[in-house]
């Protein structure tokens, strides 16, 4: 009789003890058999608010909704085993006040069964990310460019570009840290002021097109699978799934339209359908 070794779970000290030394390794997963393909090769899964540009068609994440989330974060629950999976905060779910934040931060936590959240904001947001994690759930910060906040930054722009406008972001960085985030993502973000914020802070900085100086990485899988229409430059591909789906559905289209299609694989006859 064989003994299955039981699968450990990623926790968020261990994630924390990744600063400074083994990059970690994150992608964004919306979906379980996404997530259980991805869970062995990754050490964070992040249920990202983009899901409402890569899967609803969404021109931004403005529209998304705590109950997406909390869909999809049940999905990517399910599909995983070992990675420590954050959902994502969305758009007005957390800002108002940090008892709003933490009552439906907790929503979050019992339906999905996540270990985490991630909100938006730097120095605004040191209050709420205290007051949730001396309550027992753990926050991932999120700086730079915050996708949330694109109409008030004036679009999707890489951030600190001139070094006049590094300390309000360093400030930002500093103040998630004291306030009690175990990690902090960095997006769109210049290099130099990417590596100076991660050799500042104690708490590891996850970089999504902030350059390898941060203490990991983080890609929309979709992005990095060749499946979104508007890839960011930093971006590599690593497959091109993309035109692979299109080629197999014209290859499918035209073998169905050619009657071509093989009955015996594809269809089931009367007896074989009694059989069963």
């Amino acid at each position: 009789m064989s003994v299955h070794a039981q699968v450990k779970r990623i926790t968020v000290p261990d994630i924390k003890a990744h600063k400074g030394t083994t990059p970690i390794v994150a992608l964004t997963a919306y979906h379980a058999h996404t997530a259980r393909i991805l869970d062995p090769y990754v050490d964070l899964l992040l249920v990202g608010d983009t899901l409402g540009m890569v899967m609803y068609g969404m021109d931004d994440t403005l529209g998304v909704t705590l109950e997406m989330m909390i869909a999809h974060g049940k999905a990517v629950v399910r599909g995983t085993d070992r990675a420590l999976v954050v959902v994502d905060m969305p758009f007005g779910s957390y800002e108002e006040s940090p008892e709003i934040a933490f009552r439906n931060a907790c929503q979050v936590m019992k339906e999905t069964g996540c270990t985490a959240v991630k909100m938006e904001g730097g120095a605004r947001m040191g209050p709420t990310i205290r007051f949730l994690s001396e309550r027992g759930i753990p926050v991932v910060a999120h700086i730079g460019l915050t996708p949330q906040s694109t109409n008030v930054l004036g679009g999707f722009k890489t951030q600190g570009r001139v070094e006049d406008d590094w300390a309000a972001i360093e400030n930002d960085a500093q103040v998630v840290a004291h306030s009690g985030a175990f990690a902090v993502v960095l997006e769109a973000m210049a290099e130099p002021l990417a590596a100076k914020i991660t050799a500042a802070i104690d708490i590891p900085t996850i970089g999504i097109g902030a350059s390898p100086t941060c203490d990991g990485q983080i890609l929309v899988l979709e992005d990095m699978l060749g499946l979104s229409p508007r890839t960011p430059k930093f971006v590599k591909e690593f497959a091109t799934l993309g035109a692979a789906i299109a080629g197999a559905a014209e290859a499918y289209a035209e073998e169905v339209r050619g009657r071509a299609f093989p009955a015996k694989e594809h269809t089931y006859s009367m007896k074989k359908l009694v059989d069963e």
